[in-house]
């Protein structure tokens, strides 16, 4: 029996790429006036403070919140809503510190890398540059996958039209307009998305009524918002952590944080974003507490759809595939640029090839090499959530020693590695296999009964503990 979907796959088709070619058309159009190798990377550093803001909150808010936090909170209750919420948000709050400290101290930068070349080494900035480049990666294969799974939910489309469609569309006016493009289309995904967002939340009320509150989830679930609920301490944490290390990799931030036209506009920006991303992933998160109080049975990622798409009606499910689109193609041209963007600007210390080549066609070539990976692994509808873990992880190993570095001048070279190194390991001994039940360290080199249940039960809260606090302890020894 054929499944029975929300819309016909010539209706979604058409919708898909006409939302693209209009984002493409605009890119292409704004990029004209715009040209030349500062606009690329920094936008000539002259961003306004709604642009500035739009564009860092459109970033930020990619296809993920649409799965992510629904699927989080069926386990990790309103501790896990709230770690995603806050740890999504936390980096706008920290750039407001770090990002004016950072353009003081090396106002004609474009990345986070430059300024670690400065500090360390020419060894330990290309460790940090592969693992920024890896995470980005990951990023970019779940987004795209991301939004192909949508499309496939809503209409059947098969994965590999959507991928394909998206990156093309999306590589086509990024590559050619760099940051200003990406900057100038959030302007336009982020106002689609909200009001998307807000007449979603209008709809789910209407269609769920009193269930969409906290007290019908207290009555059916009331594990997901006691006080007393482990996991949901475990859970939040966790999110937080991995989230929030992450994302202050994010080269997309870093050149944002260059491209504000002053300290001030960067600094009301970054405030006004973290105060408009934490509602949103809360809210998508909340959905998938009510969802799975309704239907314990339904799939935890699917929240958000199964609430909103509950009377089955065609205009919502052309509403969510317009939303799925500007979220993705906001978070596809950012990872785009900012991949594109490190290439240029730290290519020529990292690769040191000996004739002279042009890192800009170069950086071009790698972008397209790994966009035609990320279309493999969206196609195949890989889970790539383990994946995305383990990029969290790396991040968590490198964050403090990075940014402490940054204020504490006794951390050199040797220190920070030995610190990041030991991170890893301790991060690696206990970060759990595939299916959760045990680790390199718990079941593999030692029986798991010689370990305690709340640490064998919350293996991926403790890898990232001991990555992310592990790098401390030769910072004491020096």
């Amino acid at each position: 029996m054929d499944k029975t979907y929300f819309l016909s796959q010539t209706t979604s088709l058409t919708l898909v790429i006409v939302i693209s070619l209009i984002f493409v058309s605009l890119g292409l159009y704004n990029s004209k006036k715009y040209q030349g190798l500062n606009n690329y990377l920094t936008a000539n550093r002259n961003i306004g403070l709604f642009s500035l803001t739009t564009s860092l909150t459109a970033s930020a808010l990619g296809a993920w919140i649409l799965f992510g936090p629904a699927s989080a909170a069926t386990w990790g209750g309103i501790g896990a809503v709230i770690g995603y919420s806050l740890g999504t948000a936390f980096p706008m709050f920290f750039l407001i510190y770090l990002g004016k400290k950072i353009r003081k101290e090396f106002p004609k930068g474009s990345s986070l890398i430059e300024f670690m070349r400065k500090k360390f080494g020419k060894s330990l900035f290309k460790l940090i540059l592969l693992m920024t480049i890896f995470y980005m990666f990951i990023f970019l294969c779940a987004e795209v996958t991301a939004v192909a799974v949508l499309i496939n939910y809503i209409s059947g489309t098969e994965l590999w039209i959507t991928a394909l469609i998206v990156l093309l569309s999306t590589l086509a006016y990024t590559l050619y307009g760099g940051l200003r493009a990406s900057i100038f289309t959030d302007n336009i995904q982020m106002i689609v998305i909200g009001v998307l967002l807000l007449i979603s939340l209008f709809y789910i009320k209407s269609f769920i009524g009193p269930e969409f509150s906290f007290e019908f989830i207290n009555k059916k679930n009331p594990q997901l918002l006691s006080s007393s609920y482990i996991p949901s301490y475990t859970a939040g944490l966790t999110f937080f952590i991995a989230v929030a290390a992450t994302n202050l990799f994010h080269q997309g931030n870093w050149q944002r944080v260059y491209a504000a036209k002053n300290s001030e506009t960067l600094r009301k920006s970054l405030i006004i974003s973290f105060f408009i991303i934490i509602p949103v992933v809360f809210y998508m998160g909340f959905t998938g507490m009510v969802a799975f109080s309704l239907d314990p049975t339904s799939r935890p990622d699917l929240g958000f759809f199964m609430l909103l798409l509950k009377e089955q009606k065609e205009l919502l499910s052309l509403l969510i595939v317009v939303l799925g689109l500007a979220l993705t193609i906001s978070t596809v041209d950012t990872l785009v640029n900012a991949i594109s963007s490190l290439i240029v600007v730290d290519g020529k210390a990292t690769f040191k090839f000996n004739k002279k080549i042009n890192y800009f066609n170069l950086s071009t070539y790698i972008i397209l090499f790994l966009s035609f990976i990320s279309f493999i692994v969206a196609s195949k509808g890989y889970d790539i959530l383990y994946l995305f873990l383990l990029a969290d992880l790396f991040c968590c190993a490198f964050v403090l020693t990075v940014f402490y570095s940054f204020y504490d001048k006794k951390i050199n070279e040797n220190t920070a590695y030995i610190s990041i190194v030991l991170g890893l390991i301790l991060g690696f001994l206990l970060f759990p296999t595939p299916d959760f039940s045990k680790s390199l360290l718990v079941g593999i080199i030692a029986p798991i009964e010689f370990f305690p249940s709340f640490l064998v039960q919350n293996l991926l809260f403790w890898s990232f503990i001991a990555a992310t606090l592990g790098p401390m302890i030769p910072w004491k020894i020096k």
